[in-house]
């Protein structure tokens, strides 16, 4: 629970300037810092502008009643985690309902009594702490774009049908190199190296949605859709081959073994979104697309090459880019065989 020093900043919005300025001194009694206003449209205004913790909403109000308050805040992606307790003279549980159905967190009818009104409070305070901590978590280990989805679209199991590109990639005789230096550096090892890369595919506007070990998994299009995910993709490929050949050099001026890796990506429709239980999901995206992409992966240790693509990727890069045709190659899971394509790196 909050500490009772703890003072939160309520916004008090009622047309009847006494009830204001009673349900304001009895509020400021309790420690809190209070702000009013007469009606609706004035505290959307004020809400829209200043930070609060807590509104306060009487329902009968001119111009913008409470119904059409909460209404508003309902499709503000700014407020509407806003916590609001309805104090009002209507009765009628037809009333509440509806004001509940609106995201209120609560109904309390006039003359509000000042114990339950500070009981509420605490409580109403106490769900915004775990949301904003819910929220800090989020930012702290999704991605942006994985986190702006969350709040634009709330969290829900399931997808839907995208069009995009996958990336796979994972460093070249990892196991070898583990089995011969201390655990510790092998951390050291992972945290840049992926340091690199998350850095390299999210300048391109992709997104890492797996980690496992020495390897990664990339999507570009979702959950933000990206025009030119194909090119974006291969031009992120393309970063990752040259940091990680700079890295090799620092670790081989320090008497330490280079590393190499090898990233496949294929191009089309998949079936993205969030994956697992209520209680721990991911953002991943399934489907033949992504298989493939994990196929070319591969397949780069046999073709001796860093960066292979598919057809579809090949079909909508621009002309410029250096690519060699490798024939068709059979993959386990797919009845015919597979256009592979190299990328070239300088």
């Amino acid at each position: 629970m909050r500490d009772k020093g703890f003072t939160a900043r309520l916004l008090v919005v009622d047309d009847n300037k006494v009830n204001r300025l009673l349900l304001a001194r009895n509020l400021e009694l309790q420690g809190h810092s209070v702000a009013l206003a007469e009606n609706g449209r004035v505290a959307l205004e004020m809400l829209r502008r200043e930070s609060f913790d807590i509104l306060l909403l009487d329902i009968e109000m001119p111009e913008m009643d409470g119904f059409q308050v909460l209404e508003q805040l309902v499709r503000d992606l700014q407020l509407r985690d806003l916590p609001v307790i309805v104090t009002s003279s209507l009765e009628g549980i037809d009333n509440v309902v509806r004001c509940i159905e609106l995201g209120a967190e609560d109904y309390l009818t006039k003359p509000v009594n000042p114990v339950l009104l500070k009981a509420r409070i605490g409580a109403s305070l106490e769900k915004k702490r775990l949301r904003d901590q819910q929220k800090e978590l989020v930012r702290r280990f999704a991605t942006p774009e994985v986190a702006q989805d969350l709040q634009e679209s709330g969290f829900s199991l399931g997808g839907k049908r995208v069009r995009g590109s996958v990336m796979f990639s994972d460093i070249r005789n990892f196991t070898p190199l583990v089995e011969s230096q201390p655990p510790e550096e092998t951390i050291e090892l992972l945290n840049t190296y992926y340091t690199l890369m998350f850095d390299a595919i999210s300048g391109h506007g992709g997104i890492v949605s797996l980690m496992i070990g020495d390897g990664l998994m990339a999507i570009f299009g979702a959950p933000v859709p990206l025009p030119n995910h194909c090119e974006s993709a291969v031009r992120a490929a393309l970063e990752m081959i040259e940091m990680v050949e700079l890295f090799a050099i620092e670790r081989v001026a320090a008497g330490k073994s280079p590393i190499k890796i090898g990233i496949g990506i294929a191009s089309g429709e998949m079936v993205a979104g969030y994956t697992g239980t209520n209680q721990r999901a991911t953002y991943t995206c399934i489907g033949d697309t992504v298989n493939l992409a994990a196929r070319l992966e591969t397949h780069t240790k046999v073709a001796q090459r860093a960066i292979l693509i598919d057809q579809a990727t090949r079909a909508a890069l621009p002309d410029g880019m250096q690519i060699e045709p490798l024939g068709p190659v059979p993959f386990k899971g797919k009845a015919a065989a597979v256009d592979v394509f190299s990328v070239a790196h300088e």
